[in-house]
């Protein structure tokens, strides 16, 4: 069994995360398109995977767990700061206008009688 896991030569994932937080940290956009593409190849040797090499990968995923959920935050913050600056750029262009549901599950806080 360790035999044939030895011979799957994908990155660590652990690694892999670690990585892809650090590059979008850094804004590095090139080290982000060459992960995606190690990612994409992950995705399709998965299917082709026997049972040990998928037994490492499982490994390797629930011990990434928790750097995952970490470049999970740190995508969600880039997005969040990606809606901003489009925004001031809308605002400076003169294109800003109001959008009552400007993001997918935005819900008014306001009772619509004026009482806060």
């Amino acid at each position: 069994m360790e035999q044939r896991a030895e011979q799957w030569q994908h990155p660590m994932l652990k690694d892999l995360v670690m990585e892809a937080s650090q590059a979008l940290a850094r804004l590095d956009a090139e080290r982000l398109e060459e992960l995606a593409l190690s990612c994409q190849a992950l995705n399709r040797d998965l299917a082709r995977m026997d049972g040990d090499a998928r037994l490492v990968l499982n490994s390797q995923a629930k011990a990434a767990a928790k750097d995952m959920a970490v470049f999970a935050r740190v995508l969600e913050a880039t997005r969040s700061n990606l809606d901003v600056m489009n925004r001031l750029r809308e605002r400076r262009q003169g294109q800003l206008e109001y959008r009552a549901a400007s993001r997918p599950g935005w819900r008014p806080t306001e009772s619509g009688h004026g009482d806060n």
